[in-house]
């Protein structure tokens, strides 16, 4: 696994964890490496400082000692209640997925033909900018962002 600070067009900066740095260029070109302030999908690499521990202080990654000495769970695990959103949201993007047709970057202008009766109607899905979902929700052109879930982009 590979930590990057980022950064996208609008100076926003955040972290992300990904396993490996193809993935994260594979993922950057896909546009689904975005910003989340501002959901842009441009997004570089930022300078960042390495992190070393000395052996003596490396910690087990599935517990962290706390002040009190009693182990915690790692930053990295999810709590019940997330684990079951996680699963629910997994669970509604297999049923997209299984029963709409993919157009890939074409959705915005694919929405618009099937609400404006330019095309037959379907259920569709693909990718869209934060700015070209606004505007399709400004138009009343019904759509529903999907969130990428953590282990999604890795």
């Amino acid at each position: 696994m590979i930590h990057y600070a980022l950064r996208c067009e609008c100076g926003h900066s955040f972290e992300s964890w990904f396993q490996s740095s193809n993935a994260y260029e594979s993922q950057r070109k896909r546009h689904l490496v975005t910003c989340p302030s501002c959901d842009s999908a441009k997004v570089e690499k930022a300078i960042m400082a390495p992190r070393l521990a000395a052996k003596s202080t490396k910690t087990a990654p599935e517990a962290v000692a706390s002040p009190d000495h009693s182990a915690t769970a790692s930053p990295l695990a999810m709590a019940p209640q997330a684990q079951e959103l996680a699963a629910k949201l997994r669970e509604l993007r297999e049923h997209v997925e299984k029963n709409a047709e993919n157009v890939g970057h074409r959705f915005p202008n694919e929405a618009r033909k099937i609400h404006y009766g330019d095309s037959e109607q379907r259920a569709i899905y693909g990718q869209a900018t934060a700015e070209e979902t606004r505007s399709l929700l400004e138009e009343g052109v019904e759509v529903m962002p999907l969130p990428i879930l953590p282990d999604e982009r890795n």
